[in-house]
C-alpha cells in the first residue's frame, strides 16, 4: 500500500513538472515567476496603509491614467473608508480640477463641465478603439487589473496558498513586471515577466518621476510598490470589511461549536 501511495506522489510530481515545463515552453523560456513581496494588506488581519494608497493613486492619476482608464472608480470613493480616505473637501477639489461630459442640456446638445465627487474619473480615450488607434494597442482597464492578473506558482504551493490565504498574486505580478521586467536596454519593450517576453507597453516608471511629499523613496521600485497596492484596493476596496467579518464568523463559529459539545454531552449524560 505505501508502495503504491509513493507511486501515485511520484506522479503527480512528474505529470506537474511536465504540464509547467510546457506552460514555461509555451510562454517563452524568459518569462519569471513574480517573487513573493510583503504586503501591509496580506493575511487574514492585513489592512491596506493609508498613506501608500494615497501615493499610488498619485502615481496612477500622473502616470498610469495617461494610458489607462478604471471605469470602476468614483471620485467620491476615494473618501469612503477602507481606501486612501482623503478628505471630502480634496476629493471635492481633485474633482474640479477634470472636465466630465454632460448632458444634454435643454436644447440636445452636450456640454463638459467640472468634475463632481458622484462622476467617474474620465478616461483620456472615449473608448478602446480610440486608445489603439493612438497607442497602437488598447491598454486593460485598471479596476480590477490587480485580481484579473495572476500566475502559477505550481505544486505544492498552489495546494498550500488557500491554507496561508495567499492572494496577492495579481500585485506581486504587477510589482515585478513594471519594477523589475524590463532588463534590456536594447529593446524598451522587453519584459522578464510578461508572458512571451514581450509587451506593448514601454517602460512606464523611472527614478525621481514623481515628486512625493512625505519623504518616501522616489524609485521605481516603491512606485510600483504603491501603485500596485493602489491597484489591490480598487479592486478590492471591502477588503478589510470582508476580513473583520471573517474573523467575526469563525470566532462564532468556534463559540457555537463549542456549545453545541456542551449540550451533546449533557443530554446524552442525562439519557444514561
Amino acid at each position: 500500500m505505501i508502495r503504491f501511495k509513493t507511486l501515485g506522489l511520484a506522479a503527480i510530481v512528474a505529470v506537474t513538472a511536465f504540464t509547467t515545463g510546457a506552460l514555461a515552453q509555451e510562454h517563452g523560456h524568459d518569462t519569471k515567476t513574480p517573487e513573493r513581496q510583503s504586503w501591509s494588506f496580506a493575511g487574514p488581519f492585513g489592512s491596506y496603509d493609508r498613506a501608500q494608497l494615497q501615493r499610488g493613486f498619485q502615481v496612477f492619476r500622473e502616470v498610469c491614467s495617461n494610458c489607462h482608464s478604471a471605469k470602476g472608480l468614483y471620485f467620491r470613493n476615494l473618501a469612503q473608508p477602507g481606501g486612501p480616505q482623503f478628505s471630502e473637501a480634496q476629493v471635492k477639489a481633485l474633482a474640479a480640477e477634470y472636465k466630465v461630459k454632460d448632458g444634454p442640456a435643454d436644447d440636445g446638445s452636450y456640454y463638459e463641465r467640472p468634475g463632481r465627487p458622484a462622476d467617474r474619473l474620465p478616461s483620456n480615450y472615449a473608448n478602446p478603439e480610440a486608445a489603439k488607434a493612438a497607442l497602437g494597442a488598447a491598454p486593460p482597464d485598471m479596476t480590477v487589473l490587480a485580481k484579473a492578473r495572476s500566475y502559477s506558482r505550481g505544486f505544492p504551493l498552489f495546494l498550500v496558498d488557500p491554507i496561508i490565504q495567499y492572494q496577492e498574486h495579481g500585485v506581486d505580478y504587477i510589482y515585478s513586471l513594471i519594477a523589475l521586467g524590463y532588463s534590456d536596454d536594447k529593446d524598451p519593450n522587453h519584459n522578464d515577466y510578461f508572458p512571451g517576453g514581450h509587451i506593448a507597453m514601454g517602460k512606464p516608471l523611472s527614478d525621481g518621476q514623481v515628486e512625493y511629499t512625505d519623504g518616501s523613496p522616489k524609485t521605481v521600485q516603491q512606485y510600483a510598490k504603491d501603485v500596485a497596492s493602489y491597484l489591490m484596493w480598487m479592486a478590492e476596496p471591502k477588503l478589510e470589511d470582508r476580513k473583520k467579518t471573517g474573523f467575526r464568523v469563525m470566532v462564532f463559529l468556534i463559540i457555537f461549536a463549542g456549545l453545541l459539545y456542551f449540550t451533546k454531552r449533557r443530554v446524552w449524560a442525562a439519557a444514561h
